[in-house]
C-alpha cells in the first residue's frame, strides 16, 4: 500500500486510488461498499470508485446512514440517491436513531450507531474516505485522552477480515480532495455540524491545527507519518504477546510460567487476549490491578473481573473468561445444535452411549438451562444423589464457572450437567439409540 508520506498530486488522485487498491489485492470478486454521507471526501471517493470499476471490475455499492439529528438528513438522503443513481452504483440507507444524552458524547454516540449500521452491509470491503488530515486529527484527539501504543496507531489504510475495512484516500490531503471536487465539477452537500467547536473533533480541526500549521507547515504529514511508527510498534507488542501465549500454555496458561513474566509484559498479554476475543480492554489502572491480584493468589482459587471478562485461576490454570449469564435457558427440539452464550452445546448420535434417545422421545419438555435451587444428580445407580454444588466439586468445575454451566432438564428433571456427567436412570443401554452433548465454551 502506498505510505502515509506521499502526498499524490492532485491530478494523479484516480490513479493512485488504483494502486491502493491493487495493493489491497481488490479484485473482480470483490464487493465493495462505500460509507457515502454526501460530504466533498466521500462523494470524491465515489466518483473515483466509479471510473476504477471497469478497470478492476470489482462490484460497487454505497450505503448511508441517516442519523436523525440535522434538519438536512433528508435531504442529504436524497442527495446521495442522485449521486449514485448517475453513476449506476446502488445505494442502502440506513435510519438510525442516537441517544443524545449517551454519557460518551453525541459525536461518540453517533459513530457507534454508524458504524453498527455499516457493518450489516453485504460485502467483501467497507470503504471510508478518511483523509491524512482526519487521520492526523485522530492521533492527536487520542494522545489527548491518553491512548497508549495501539490507539496512538490510528486508523489503518486496510484492514482484512470477513467485512474488510479500507480507506484509499488516508495518505491524502484534504486540500487535494477539494482540489479534484472543483476540477471536476463535483457537488457535495456540507453538514453544519462540522463547524461547531463544542464538538472536540472540530475544536482541534479549527482552533488547534489551523495555528499549529501556522509555525509548523508540516504538522499534518509528519502526525500521519507518527501513525505507521505507532502500528509497528503495537504489531511488534501483538507479536510478543502471542509469543508469550503460546509459551506459557495457550488456552490455559500455566500459572507458574505466566508469573515469570514481568507485569508489563502480563499487562500486554492480557490487552491482547481481550482483543483477540473482539472486546476492548478496560483501563491500564484496571489491567494492573489484576496483574497485582494475581500474583498475590499464590496459586489460590480466584476470579478477576476484566470488564466484559474474568481472568480465572485454578488448580494451576488461569483462563480468561467471558462472563456468563446466569438464568439463561434455550429449549430443544432434536437439533443438532444450539447457541450457548458465546459458545455452543453439539448433540452428537452414538449407539450405546450418552443419554436414552427413547426415554427423551417420550418426555414431555427437553431444556437446556442453568442450575436451579435445589438440582440434584447421581451418576451411579449405586451412588446417592449429589447436589449440583458436591458434583461440581467433585469434578473439578470452578465455582466462577457454574452459573453459565449448561444442564439438560428433562420434565424438570437434570439428566446431563456439562463437564460433570449424566443422570443414571437415564443412561442409554447397550447397542440402543444415545443422545451425547457436547459443550462447546468459547476460547475466552
Amino acid at each position: 500500500m502506498a505510505s502515509s508520506r506521499t502526498r499524490p498530486p492532485e491530478a494523479d488522485l484516480v490513479a493512485h486510488v488504483g494502486e491502493v487498491l491493487q495493493a489491497a489485492g481488490i479484485g473482480r470478486d470483490d464487493r465493495l461498499c462505500l460509507a457515502l454521507s454526501g460530504g466533498v471526501d466521500s462523494s470524491v471517493l465515489l466518483e473515483i470508485l466509479a471510473r476504477q470499476r471497469p478497470r478492476i471490475g470489482f462490484a460497487l455499492t454505497a450505503a448511508h446512514v441517516n442519523h436523525g439529528l440535522s434538519p438536512h438528513a433528508d435531504a442529504w438522503c436524497r442527495f446521495c440517491e442522485a449521486a449514485c443513481a448517475r453513476l449506476g452504483v446502488g445505494l442502502s440507507i440506513f435510519r438510525v436513531e442516537v441517544a443524545r444524552d449517551d454519557p460518551a458524547g453525541l459525536e461518540a454516540a453517533a459513530r457507534a450507531v454508524r458504524l453498527a449500521a455499516l457493518s450489516g452491509v453485504s460485502a467483501d470491503w467497507l470503504v471510508f474516505a478518511h483523509h491524512q488530515d482526519d487521520q492526523a486529527e485522530t492521533v492527536l484527539f487520542r494522545l489527548l485522552r491518553g491512548a497508549g501504543v495501539l490507539g496512538a496507531g490510528a486508523m489503518k489504510g486496510c484492514e482484512a477480515g470477513a467485512l474488510g475495512r479500507l480507506r484509499p484516500l488516508l495518505a491524502v490531503r484534504r486540500a487535494s480532495i477539494e482540489a479534484f471536487a472543483a476540477a471536476n465539477g463535483i457537488a457535495w452537500v456540507e453538514d453544519e455540524s462540522n463547524a461547531d467547536p463544542r464538538f472536540s473533533r472540530n475544536f482541534l480541526r479549527h482552533k488547534v491545527f489551523a495555528p499549529l500549521e501556522a509555525e509548523f507547515p508540516a504538522a499534518v504529514p509528519m502526525l500521519a507519518r507518527a501513525t505507521g511508527h505507532f502500528q509497528a510498534a503495537g504489531e511488534l507488542l501483538d507479536d510478543l504477546a502471542a509469543i508469550d501465549f503460546e509459551t506459557c500454555g495457550g488456552d490455559t496458561l500455566a500459572l507458574e510460567r505466566l508469573l515469570r513474566l514481568s507485569d508489563r509484559r502480563l499487562c500486554n498479554l492480557l490487552r491482547w487476549m481481550i482483543r483477540r476475543a473482539n472486546d476492548a480492554p478496560p483501563s491500564s489502572v484496571r489491567i494492573n490491578e489484576v496483574v497485582r491480584q494475581l500474583r498475590a493468589t499464590a496459586g489460590a482459587p480466584a476470579c478477576l473481573a476484566l470488564g466484559a471478562h474474568a481472568l480465572t485461576v485454578y488448580r494451576g490454570g488461569v483462563r480468561l473468561m467471558r462472563h456468563t449469564l446466569a438464568g439463561h435457558s434455550s429449549p430443544w427440539h432434536g437439533e443438532a445444535s444450539l447457541t450457548w452464550g458465546d459458545g455452543r452445546i453439539v448433540i452428537e448420535r452414538q449407539a450405546g452411549a450418552g443419554l436414552d434417545q427413547a426415554a427423551l422421545s417420550a418426555a414431555g419438555s427437553i431444556v437446556f438451562t442453568t442450575r436451579w435451587s435445589g438440582l440434584a444428580m447421581r451418576l451411579s445407580l449405586k451412588r446417592p444423589r449429589r447436589t449440583f454444588k458436591n458434583l461440581c466439586q467433585e469434578a473439578g468445575v470452578p465455582a466462577w464457572r457454574r452459573d453459565g454451566l449448561p444442564v439438560m432438564q428433562v420434565d424438570g428433571e437434570a439428566v446431563w450437567i456439562a463437564g460433570v456427567g449424566f443422570a443414571a436412570e437415564w443412561c442409554c443401554p447397550p447397542d440402543a439409540a444415545g443422545v451425547v452433548p457436547h459443550w462447546l465454551p468459547p476460547h475466552a
